[in-house]
Parts: C-alpha cells; sequence; structure tokens
C-alpha cells in the first residue's frame, strides 16, 4: 500500500480577486521553443551539431520567431552549436536566439562571448527562489538570494551596454525565478520587482519575466492565481512579457498554458511533442492547435506533422506516441464500427450542404 502520509497538501494560493476564469483565449502568445536545450538536455543521447542545425531549421519552418538554443556556458559543445549558427548563417534576421546563463559572474561573461556577432538576442538568466533551494542548496535568506539576481541583472545591463556600443546587437532581457511554484508568491513578486528596477524596461525596450513550472506541484487554477497576481503587480507591467514555462510532473502542461494565458501570460515557452526533463515541457504543438480548433490563428505553421515528426525523431531518437494529441499516428483512425459508420455518414453530410467548417 502506498503510504500517502508522506506528503503533505501544498497550499491554495488565495487570489480572491482573480479574473481569469471569466476570460477566453483570443489570440496566439508569443511562441519560445526549447526544445535545442531544455529539450536536448533530458535525451540519452544530447544531438550533435548537425542535428541541432537540422532542428533549427525546422523549427524557423514552423514559425518560430524566438529559440533557445542552448546553455552556451555550459560545455564546449553548448558554446560551439551557438557559434555554428551565427558565423554559418543560419539565423535568419527575423529570428531571435536565445541563451540561458546561471546568475554567476564567469558564466554571464562566457555567454556574452558566445553570443557576439548575432543579431538579435536574448539572455535569459536565472537563479532559484523557492522555499527549499533557499533552505538546502544555497543556505540563504531572501535578501541573500535577491542580491544573486540583482547582481546578475546589473552585470548583464552593463555587458550589454558595452556590447551594443561595440557591435550595434540587438539584445534584450529575460529573468526566471527558477521554481517559481515553490516560491511564496509574494517573495517572487519582490525579487522580480527587484530585477526590473535594475533593467528599467521601455516601451522600446521591452524584457521578459518568465515564471516556470519548474517542478509541477498542484492543479492548474494553482498556477493560473499565481501567474494572474504576478501580472497584477509587476513593475513595469506594460514593458514586461509575462512568460509561462510549464513542465509536466503532474500531467497538467497544456492546462497550466491556457489557464496561465487566461491569467495574462503574454508568451510561451515548451517544446515540440513535450520533450522534457522528467516527464518533460509543455507540448507546443497541442497548445497551439488547441487554438487552432477554436477558430484561433496559431501563428505557427503544423499543416506537415507527419514531415516534423520524422525529423523530430530522427535528431532526438525519440518516438512520438501513436496516441498523441494532434501527431499520433493513429488519433485519426477509428476502429470502433459504430464510430466509422458516424465518421462516414458525417462525411457524407459535409458534401451533400456544403459545410465548410468542422463541428
Amino acid at each position: 500500500m502506498l503510504n500517502y502520509q508522506r506528503y503533505k497538501r501544498v497550499p491554495v494560493v488565495n487570489f480572491p480577486e482573480r479574473t481569469w476564469p471569466d476570460k477566453e483565449i483570443m489570440k496566439a502568445p508569443i511562441w519560445c521553443s526549447v526544445d535545442l536545450r531544455d529539450g536536448n538536455q533530458a535525451l540519452v543521447t544530447p544531438m550533435g551539431i548537425p542535428e541541432k542545425i537540422r532542428f533549427f531549421h525546422t523549427l524557423v519552418d514552423c514559425g518560430f520567431k524566438e529559440i533557445e538554443v542552448g546553455f552556451p556556458s555550459a560545455s564546449e559543445t553548448e558554446y560551439e552549436i551557438l557559434r555554428t549558427l551565427i558565423e554559418g548563417g543560419h539565423i535568419p534576421d527575423d529570428v531571435t536566439v536565445q541563451v540561458l546563463v546561471q546568475a554567476r559572474e564567469e558564466l554571464i561573461r562566457k555567454t556574452f562571448e558566445a553570443v557576439r556577432g548575432a543579431k538579435n538576442v536574448i539572455i535569459h538568466f536565472y537563479n532559484s527562489t523557492s522555499t527549499l533551494q533557499r533552505k538546502i542548496v544555497f543556505g540563504k535568506d531572501m535578501d541573500g538570494i535577491t542580491d544573486i539576481a540583482v547582481q546578475g541583472a546589473r552585470l548583464i545591463r552593463q555587458l550589454t551596454e558595452e556590447e551594443v556600443a561595440r557591435s550595434g546587437m540587438n539584445i534584450r532581457y529575460e529573468y526566471s525565478p527558477e521554481s517559481f511554484t515553490g516560491t511564496e508568491p509574494e517573495y517572487a513578486l519582490e525579487v522580480c520587482n527587484a530585477v526590473l528596477d535594475v533593467w528599467q524596461p521601455t516601451p522600446d525596450d521591452k524584457v521578459i519575466i518568465n515564471l516556470p513550472v519548474t517542478v509541477s506541484h498542484s492543479m492548474p487554477h494553482v498556477y493560473a492565481n499565481q501567474v494572474e497576481f504576478m501580472s497584477d503587480n509587476l513593475k513595469y507591467r506594460e514593458n514586461v512579457y509575462v512568460s509561462l514555462h510549464p513542465h509536466n510532473d503532474r500531467g497538467c502542461a497544456v492546462a497550466d498554458t491556457e489557464m496561465g494565458l487566461l491569467a495574462g501570460g503574454d508568451r510561451v515557452e515548451g517544446t515540440l511533442f513535450g520533450n522534457g526533463e522528467r516527464t518533460g515541457n509543455v507540448d507546443i504543438i497541442t497548445v497551439a492547435l488547441n487554438m487552432y480548433s477554436q477558430g484561433i490563428d496559431p501563428q505557427l505553421d503544423f499543416s506537415n506533422l507527419p514531415a516534423i515528426t520524422e525529423v523530430y525523431e530522427r535528431v532526438t531518437r525519440m518516438h512520438v506516441y501513436e496516441r498523441s494529441p494532434y501527431s499520433g499516428q493513429l488519433v485519426f483512425a477509428a476502429f470502433s464500427g459504430s464510430h466509422q459508420d458516424a465518421i462516414a455518414k458525417g462525411m457524407a453530410y459535409r458534401k451533400e450542404k456544403g459545410d465548410h467548417r468542422w463541428t
């Protein structure tokens, strides 16, 4: 018998002012693929440079304008893929490459070396803010963790100003309070606002605050409450893109994302087919085609899923489950006789009535 008493209930976020349950998703968010970073680090056999290049071009063909390509300060392989993309002329002028880095000075400086020569870059830095990480991993109080974030933000701004003066690169900022869902909402807000005070975003120079479900602890409505609380109380809100990055530990990543968009999210980070550590990231294909099925243009082209699936399976050595929503080989196959009969009659009805809409 499982010992359920080992676990304690995660507190529900009390936010009675919430308005998201009465809203509808009306337009596509900004999409950012993290397949080449978050997805790649979850592979038993990580992709090599030729495989990453092939996947990068597939993502561009799908319409992604923001693509996180790696963690260039983490290893020479991660550094080299970025240099290959830049020096090989693989990055279209309208595509921004995103790179991830911890809030540590030597890693931030290495990251700026890696991106030199790219036209459009997002420097995405993070530090963990949760109660457990503060206590167990860092041994710091709230002020100590906030200081890590503020010092990282200051260095990134300084290096950006130097690089822009030197080369004219377009460099944007993103901050993630890692383990956001395990952080007290009031403290997560305090840290993010401290970072925003350093960056001073403007209408012409907006920044990204990313709210990751680093580990999923609770039901999707709790995440939505956290997102709306942040969205309503962030400083410089009109100059901030609130970004969502749900993981799928409880099988709720799609629901987390959809409710998070209702709650004020402007942007979504995820992967094709939901690849990622443990149970994966949110599946962008599912979220986008859920929108499509409601008459919303997702601003991504998944019209040839078999071709996208073939590239994905070849470069990642992963298999797309036959029942995976929209993309599985069997999702449009019916083996029940009564279902087959209904489908046949439905197709005949559409032809007879000239009905152009799917119901």
